[in-house]
């Protein structure tokens, strides 16, 4: 498929000199002498007319006395104009709405501008298309939390004035490259969408495997099926053999690592359900990864030390200094619309060692009131309390409480069998959402782990804690296990706070190998490429 004729073409003038002479040339017949004597009335009366729904675009201009940014006369006016054509015509590099951004209305636009008015027109038309590219690259085009209620997230937006102030003082092709995230994962996110599409280009993995089940010692059509599309896909060298050998069990193992399956070799139902999937659909997830990373895009970055927890991977993981410095399993939000884990930001400021469980109201309700009703003595192993913190005598029963008239908290002490198990980490925020320990071990062995009602559970809690500690105290395990051998609830604050990340992303990178892939456990990303389609972001093959 064409890369697109405009951008090529473009790109083409760029490289001659042509693109100057062409977004320039509107001014040919007005020598800078005469277009300083110019009456700009017209053209401030259009600059303003233009400005009326923008403060901070109307500030930049008034405080300028309206003086042009993109529409002077000489080279640096003329620099900028074609250093943002340049830019509009590679939007789609990065996964952004090719027809939205694209230049060729812009440079039609400059080429019929004559009058004071139509330059005035052309002036804010360029600064309005480069404020609207500048902020879909550098934080985001679609607003995640009007596509679905657990996506906390919104587009990341400069200062317009900054924009523009930069654009100004500064080498604007300098400013126009900085605007996407500088971060390595974006880097490789944007490698991946370029090398899935020439694989588009060039048809594909080749034909899906029919079989139900592969495995080593196997021979046959769906073991050369298997080999092929493994070979397309960059896991296994080009070969004639018939067999599933060791190198092809090697393959099979390398592949489902990257897919978050287990990795035991056998090609399985999920394992050949995985290498099915069509290129364009992890395309489509890498485009969402890359809005994704834009929304992550923050000003003062995601913090020197911080916890990423990605959901759809179910591990936990500290990061300092860019580098994953401890990682653990995690559990996540079951499936159920109410019980999904969102996706926010915020600052973990303590932990508590031997916590108390306060047990949600959405659960007491939901869960523990039909109980108690047929039976005051259910769930006995939970306080119930009325609102002075005094316990309730169960005797006089709760049948007459429905979910609304419910009057009493309830709370679970501290001990082995807490449902926050021996630690929690807290970073409060009104989700209620926090890590914690757990009793319930088996389910960390499961390759798909969404079974809380929503909180995260650490499959190495207490490993966890002492890294975290590691910067506070010599010896953060013996600190720990002293606290914990007293049984009594003890809040630890963090001399540091630490940034917490809830991400969920289908498609992310590593710094060598394959790209990985997970599910769509709560049906987000698909949500999220549909707002993008309908935003007008296409896939796209790349002709070889």
């Amino acid at each position: 498929m064409d890369m697109g004729s405009t951008r090529k073409r473009c790109l083409r003038m760029l490289k001659t000199g042509a693109t100057l002479a062409l977004v320039s040339g509107w001014m040919g017949s007005v020598t800078p002498v005469q277009a300083q004597t110019l009456s700009l009335t017209a053209y401030k009366q259009a600059v303003a007319e233009s400005l009326s729904d923008d403060a901070e675009m109307a500030r930049f201009y008034r405080e300028r006395g309206f003086e042009p940014l993109w529409t002077a006369p000489g080279e640096a006016a003329a620099i900028r104009r074609a250093a943002l054509i340049e830019a509009l015509a590679g939007a789609s590099d990065h996964g952004l709405p090719r027809a939205r951004f694209a230049p060729s209305a812009l440079v039609a636009q400059l080429r019929a501008a004559r009058t004071d008015r139509e330059r005035g027109l052309a002036e804010i038309a360029l600064s309005r298309a480069y404020l609207d590219f500048a902020h879909a690259l550098n934080g985001g085009l679609i607003d995640g939390r009007k596509v679905d209620s657990g996506i906390k997230r919104g587009p990341q937006r400069l200062s317009s004035r900054v924009l523009l102030d930069r654009l100004e003082a500064e080498d604007p092709r300098i400013v126009l490259g900085s605007l996407a995230p500088q971060s390595p994962e974006y880097a490789r996110l944007m490698r991946a969408r370029f090398e899935l599409q020439h694989i588009i280009a060039r048809g594909g993995w080749g034909d899906t495997i029919r079989e139900g089940k592969l495995e080593p010692g196997q021979t046959g059509p769906g073991v050369v099926t298997l080999r092929d599309r493994l070979s397309r896909m960059g896991y296994l060298a080009p070969s004639l053999s018939a067999v599933y050998d060791a190198r092809m069990t090697a393959a099979v193992v390398r592949f489902q690592s990257d897919h978050g399956l287990e990795a035991d070799g056998v090609a399985g139902a999920s394992t050949l359900t995985a290498v099915n999937i069509a290129p364009e659909e992890r395309l489509k997830s890498v485009l969402v990864a890359m809005e994704r990373e834009r929304w992550m895009n923050l000003p003062d970055g995601l913090g020197q030390r911080h916890v990423l927890v990605n959901l759809t991977d179910y591990h936990a993981r500290i990061v300092d200094g860019g580098k994953v410095s401890y990682e653990t399993r995690s559990v996540v939000g079951a499936q159920d619309p109410d019980r999904q884990t969102p996706e926010f930001s915020d600052v973990m400021e303590f932990m508590v060692i031997n916590p108390s469980w306060y047990v949600p109201r959405s659960i007491i309700v939901n869960e523990y009131l039909p109980l108690l009703r047929r039976n005051p003595g259910a769930v006995s192993h939970l306080e119930i309390t009325n609102s002075r913190g005094q316990r309730v005598n169960r005797g006089r029963g709760f049948s007459q409480f429905s979910a609304a008239s419910f009057p009493y908290a309830m709370r679970q002490p501290p001990g082995p069998q807490n449902a926050l198990g021996q630690v929690k980490f807290m970073f409060p925020n009104k989700y209620n959402i926090y890590l914690h320990d757990t009793p319930s071990k088996h389910l960390f062995a499961r390759n798909v782990r969404a079974f809380s009602h929503g909180c995260i559970r650490l499959g190495d809690p207490k490993d966890f804690a002492y890294a975290l500690l590691a910067p506070q105290v010599d010896d953060p395990q013996g600190y720990f296990e002293q606290r914990l051998r007293t049984g009594a609830e003890s809040r630890v604050n963090l001399d540091q706070p630490v940034p917490v990340h809830l991400i969920y992303r289908t498609a992310f990178t590593q710094a060598r190998g394959h790209v990985n892939y997970r599910a769509d456990v709560y049906g987000r990303d698909a949500k999220l490429w549909r707002a993008l389609s309908a935003a007008g972001v296409a896939l796209e093959g790349v002709q070889s």
